[in-house]
């Protein structure tokens, strides 16, 4: 390796990097506006951190890649599922999703799973969560939603009555708080964690079919989890824990491993399907849909740089390739649009540009261009508007001769009929359905719901109306009458201790 020495961020060479310059008497001087390196030092200084992610701020990441395990071919054209043993590179960041970047990540919360796949056709973005369903459905809800589990816009402390002010009123999200305030929502480390995509997509074939999938990521590890007295014990020992684990264990090359399935669904079965598959808080079952094996997933290369290559990474539901479309999940229409708008604000307006978010695949979209911190060749003098003969664009050939498949986002299927009108939902008495059945699988596992029933009490206990709180009681017994009672119990009990105290 060649000598390195030090120079300012132009290129200059300079003497020290740890003296200003100073008109100097003896020991004492005065600081020069003329010292570039003191200058630049602090204005840079006050201008390192980037806008926080409002959501999903703090999280670990990771390099490795997919691989392709089975045929595929009957169901998507994707080339990055086309053959058996093809491997993709791969970007993982798995974060917390409510609080801020300096929390502690062991505290009871849904967990992100943000991946992207250098594919040869360009990159694939799967932002999925570690539960298979959501809390709401309808995308206007979100803002609310997250503002709902942050911090009290008047005391700036997390509050439990907005959260549960929320919850009582959007009800339609109690499947995802039985996920929320089980076991699974303090996980052990991040690789005893699986993820889901929640939304439906679909995968499509050069014909113009499709089918409907949602995606399952699991575990090789196993399942393990904390309890709530270990995970905030945890919390107060390493904040970081989780991160530390995930960096720790790449690092000794033991390296976390999961296989990837799909469940798929024809439209035909989509038209009678008893539940809307395109509802959020809504999960198939494996009895109706069973898994199918795509490939696996393995973690083998932590970030050279953590600013670089996780905190400057972005992802979005929208980021497609060829074979992959998506459904009219209301959530996921609106996500497409707001994950690439929140990396613009938080990155600059070429943020794909970024090493982290740069595809490996072939990049030409003279339409794209200028805009602060280009730093690519920003096309030349191509014409930078649509339909020029001076420069007629010469479009990607496969090694066929053929040119490539583009992203299908509209099928035969998804031909709408309808008027525009005002629309809200509504709650529905399956709304509570799914969640019972998922009570009855937690009371499979012994002392699992009783845990339940305290987890939800430290948290609710702390709601001040008493009328609030039984509406959650209410809403709990619609799920199952002795999930009610049982979060009733345990909650009051502990108002009745904090008024004795």
């Amino acid at each position: 390796m060649a000598q390195r020495y030090y120079t300012l961020a132009e290129g200059c060479p300079y003497a020290s990097n740890s003296t200003s310059v100073q008109l100097r008497s003896g020991n004492a001087g005065l600081l020069l506006m003329q010292d570039t390196q003191l200058i630049e030092t602090l204005a840079h200084f006050a201008r390192e951190r980037i806008p926080e992610r409002v959501v999903h701020a703090k999280a670990a990441g990771a390099y490795g890649e997919f691989t392709c395990t089975h045929d595929c071919t009957d169901i998507t054209s994707a080339s990055f599922l086309s053959e058996i043993g093809k491997t993709t590179p791969l970007l993982l960041r798995i974060s917390t999703v409510g609080p801020e970047a300096g929390s502690a990540d062991t505290l009871r919360d849904v967990h992100g799973w943000a991946m992207k796949l250098y594919t040869d056709e360009g990159n694939l973005d799967w932002v999925f969560n570690n539960t298979p369903v959501f809390f709401i459905r309808d995308p206007l809800k979100f803002p609310s939603l997250n503002r709902s589990h942050k911090r009290n816009p008047q005391s700036h402390l997390p509050d439990p009555n907005m959260f549960w002010d929320f919850h009582a009123g959007n009800p339609e999200g109690f499947h995802q708080l039985l996920h929320l305030f089980s076991d699974r929502g303090t996980p052990a480390s991040l690789r005893h964690m699986n993820a889901y995509s929640g939304h439906t997509y679909k995968f499509t074939l050069k014909d113009g079919s499709f089918n409907y999938v949602k995606f399952h990521i699991k575990t090789t590890q196993g399942i393990k989890n904390f309890t709530k007295e270990e995970s905030v014990r945890v919390a107060g020992e390493n904040p970081d824990f989780l991160i530390q684990d995930m960096f720790e264990v790449i690092e000794r090359k033991d390296y976390p491993e999961w296989k990837v399935y799909v469940q798929v669904m024809t439209p035909e079965q989509a038209e009678t399907y008893r539940w809307n598959i395109f509802d959020m808080t809504k999960v198939w079952p494996h009895s109706d849909f069973p898994l199918r094996q795509i490939g696996t997933m393995k973690l083998n290369r932590n970030p050279r740089n953590y600013f670089t290559d996780i905190e400057q990474a972005a992802f979005s539901p929208s980021n497609m390739v060829p074979g992959i479309a998506p459904s009219a999940d209301p959530v996921l229409q609106a996500r497409m649009f707001s994950y690439p708008d929140a990396a613009r604000y938080r990155l600059g307006t070429n943020y794909q540009q970024l090493p982290t978010n740069a595809a490996k695949a072939p990049v030409y979209c003279p339409y794209q261009r200028d805009g602060q911190m280009n730093f690519s060749d920003n096309y030349g003098a191509d014409p930078n508007y649509v339909g020029s003969s001076l420069q007629p664009i010469t479009y990607y050939q496969d090694l066929t001769g053929q040119p490539p498949q583009t992203v299908s986002t509209l099928t035969e299927h998804e031909k709408w009929v309808g008027q525009v009108s005002n629309f809200q939902y509504g709650l529905y008495e399956d709304d509570f359905e799914q969640a019972a059945g998922l009570w009855k699988v937690i009371g499979k596992e012994p002392g699992h719901q009783e845990r339940f029933f305290g987890n939800v009490a430290v948290h609710l206990s702390q709601v001040k109306s008493s009328a609030l709180r039984k509406r959650v009681y209410g809403l709990f017994g619609r799920v199952d009458w002795g999930l009610g009672e049982g979060v009733r119990k345990a909650t009051e009990g502990l108002v009745n201790d904090a008024h004795k105290t």
